[in-house]
């Protein structure tokens, strides 16, 4: 066959990257070791909280309550234990009393009380109902580092045997701070777990050694680059300690994708003959191209939880922008700098040779010869990069997309069917506030907070409390009480507490802290005249707060998502049917990751397996956060199927190959890259506190969903029944993606598919 000579034309961005590759790669390891040393410590200062919307009414009541009566939001509970005997023993009275002392003369500590000092209208909240515990309640005073900088220094010291009692510690305060410890712990180890993993995994998908390492430092650039931004947030707003998993789940899960990508391209193009650096200037046209375009939406994606109030929200925000931004960048400036140095090395080091049967130990010595030896060979549906070394993986995925597209009716029908099916328990779902038991049952401020709840009368801190505010009169206070009293879902008042022009009552509800009837009550507390400004807040109005602020701005960020997606996806295709197919299809294939969610882990199904305690309720912000990064991560491999499909339409304009050639090229890509990314997420789901189990679990199902399921049988059986109107645009539209869509095919044109005998073959095996 002849070979096609065109001149090793290389454009401006890659004469940008490539003029000193050297020098890109040392100025990138400098500025990585700068980002080390300004991201060191960033866990430190990171919250464990962020749930609450900082505008609603029962923030400014929380903060009022804080400043005005910091008695009566406790977030220091300590538990006595006095064994078989009674509470109201005297020497465990007096022992309880004298820690009780002890504590309030402790720095940072303020509003201290306890069943032994209390009246007894109050003391009865604080005594178990079998009377052998009751509990010590304070107010460590300062924000959560501060205040977990106090814990730390007096926990040790209260903790334990104290004569006649034994002392545990518990409370708001000891939760966020064990679980903000358990979760820095828990993220070494699932670094621990991936990165070697992933590493086994991209040499089985590259086979080279060398071409493996690549998408591990792209990752580790962008982690540590994105510690070093968030380290920085911190100097001027809340960031959440729980951003840090996604950082590391996307970090590595990205740089594998755009490195998968970008190496699989070049490693074509070395096959056909080009120069090292002519190949590069094809690979950053093209599939480089693609790469910006597929970071931009997931960006977007994640852009839009920056619309909601909760700093919990806005900090996965904050780092997945960083993180895709920086993996996309260094996809695009340090691996083709990396590239241009190795050259055809790039294939160096196969060590799938040591399973293939028949083969030589040793394989060629010519360069260009071994970038066209079966592991690598373009014939091979993945080009060597995303699956098994030989062409039969490109001919299987062909002869899928051929019996999908035979039968797309059933296809598209059942594998609709299922994921509906598979989603249905999602509309049973319960919204509910992160508290102690998203730690392991073995967690002490879990033990602590579980005693109270099966032992204790009502639910001792976690009651309401009603800010009132303004001048009053005692029959005014003492009228409303009697009607807050009356309320159905009211077990006990208590109060008021007057100081100046404003009071406060308790309300403890008849049953859990944050179930309904607790939420309907803060409902008729807010409901109920009063001679005076009221305002309510406890964990049951924190909830119903956060829920009013979730449902305010969830229209508005999806209708972000989905506009800014169509626009981008018709950029890319040019068509006006494939944006809307790709926006349906995405939110379709996150329907079994929402089913699972509710019937695993609100509905305590395979608990004992995974090692969790369900609350009966799923955090109300999860949601939003698992549908923004799995539509994200699924518009990252829509776009590598549809960019190849475009790509093939625009060079024959037959919309059946097209659909077959995108599928055959990128099945096993987009598999690899799937899994890969899935083993990250259930590293991350190895976290023993539940709302980061529930992450890493539900996205690496949706991942799994989309990949195997969506990409691979769903999209082709659409396109196929949508059949040549898939590409449809009117005149305007279609002049207007002419002159500022994207597309793969680049500005310099590919040879025909005739001249590269790569290309010959797959169509051949295609149709076959």
């Amino acid at each position: 066959m002849t070979e096609v000579n065109r001149p090793p034309r290389v454009g401006g961005w890659t004469r940008f990257v490539t003029a000193r590759p050297r020098l890109s790669l040392l100025a990138a390891l400098v500025i990585t070791a700068l980002a080390v040393f300004a991201g060191s410590g960033v866990a430190d200062r990171l919250g464990s909280g962020g749930w609450e919307d900082p505008n609603a009414q029962s923030t400014y009541a929380t903060k009022a309550l804080e400043r005005e009566f910091p008695a009566s939001q406790p977030n220091l509970l300590l538990l006595v234990d006095a064994g078989e005997a009674s509470v109201d023993d005297p020497a465990v009275a007096a022992e309880a009393r004298r820690i009780a002392t002890r504590l309030a003369g402790e720095k940072g500590i303020t509003g201290v009380g306890s069943y032994w000092q209390a009246d007894p209208s109050a003391a009865a909240a604080l005594r178990a109902e079998d009377g052998h515990e009751a509990l010590i309640a304070a107010r460590i005073t300062g924000q959560e580092k501060e205040a977990g900088e106090t814990l730390d220094r007096i926990a040790p010291e209260f903790r334990g045997a104290h004569g006649p009692v034994e002392v545990s510690v518990g409370g708001p305060v000891a939760v966020r701070h064990e679980m903000q410890t358990i979760i820095q712990e828990d993220l070494i180890r699932a670094e621990v777990i991936a990165l070697p993993v992933t590493l086994v995994l991209l040499v089985m998908v590259f086979g080279s050694a060398v071409a493996a390492l690549l998408p591990l430092g792209i990752g580790i650039v962008a982690i540590l680059g994105t510690n070093a931004v968030l380290r920085g947030l911190t100097e001027v707003t809340d960031v959440s300690v729980f951003a840090m998993n996604l950082t590391t789940a996307l970090g590595l899960g990205l740089a594998v994708d755009y490195a998968l990508f970008i190496v699989r391209r070049f490693r074509e193009e070395l096959a056909t003959g080009a120069e090292p650096l002519t190949a590069v200037g094809t690979t950053l046209r093209t599939a480089g191209r693609t790469v910006l375009f597929s970071a931009l939406t997931v960006a977007v994606s994640l852009a839009a939880m920056l619309l909601f109030p909760q700093y919990f929200l806005r900090s996965f925000a904050y780092a997945g922008i960083a993180v895709v931004l920086l993996a996309a960048a260094a996809a695009l400036i340090l691996l083709p700098a990396a590239l241009v140095l190795l050259g055809h090395r790039v294939n160096s080091l196969d060590l799938r040779r040591l399973f293939r049967r028949g083969r030589r130990a040793s394989g060629p010595q010519d360069p260009k010869a071994s970038a066209q030896e079966p592991g690598t060979s373009v014939t091979s549906g993945t080009s060597g990069a995303a699956g098994p070394s030989s062409a039969s993986e490109g001919k299987a995925w062909a002869r899928t997309a051929n019996l999908v597209m035979r039968r797309a009716p059933f296809f598209a029908l059942g594998t609709t069917a299922v994921l509906v099916l598979l989603g249905l328990p999602f509309l049973g779902v319960k919204f509910g506030t992160a508290d102690d038991r998203q730690l392991p049952s073995s967690a002490e401020s879990h033990v602590v907070q579980q005693h109270i709840r099966d032992g204790f009368p009502g639910s001792p801190g976690g009651g309401l409390e009603v800010l009132a505010e303004g001048r009053a009169t005692e029959a005014q206070y003492a009228d409303y009480k009697e009607r807050i009293a009356a309320l159905p879902e009211v077990l006990r008042v208590d109060g008021p507490l007057v100081q100046g022009d404003s009071a406060y009552f308790t309300v403890l509800p008849k049953g859990e802290a944050v179930d309904d009837p607790a939420q309907r009550l803060v409902d008729e507390l807010r409901a109920t005249q009063a001679p005076f400004d009221t305002k309510v807040t406890g964990a049951a109005a924190v909830l119903v707060d956060s829920k009013d602020a979730i449902a305010e701005r969830l229209p508005l960020a999806a209708a972000f998502i989905a506009i800014v997606t169509l626009l981008l996806v018709f950029l890319l295709t040019g068509s006006v049917l494939i944006p809307i197919q790709a926006v349906v299809l995405n939110a379709l294939s996150l329907t079994a990751m929402f089913g699972a969610v509710v019937w695993i882990f609100q509905d305590g199904h395979l608990s004992g397996l995974l090692g969790f305690t369900t609350p009966g309720s799923i955090e109300t912000t999860l949601p939003v956060l698992m549908f923004c990064v799995a539509f994200g991560l699924s518009m990252d491999y829509g776009v590598f199927l549809l960019s190849r499909i475009k790509e093939e339409y625009d060079t024959t304009g037959d919309h059946d190959q097209a659909v077959r050639h995108g599928l055959q090229r990128t099945g096993g890509l987009i598999t690899a890259a799937a899994v890969i990314l899935a083993v990250v997420m259930v590293a991350i789901g190895t976290s023993r506190v539940t709302n980061t189990k529930m992450l890493g679990l539900g996205i690496a199902l949706a991942v799994l969903m989309d990949a195997m399921i969506v990409r691979s049988l769903l999209v082709p059986a659409v396109m196929r029944l949508t059949g040549r109107a898939t590409w449809w645009a009117p005149g305007p539209l279609r002049r207007f993606h002419e002159r500022f869509g994207v597309s793969e095919s680049g500005d310099e044109p590919t040879p025909a598919p005739a001249t590269e005998p790569s290309q010959e073959r797959d169509k051949v095996s295609a149709h076959r």
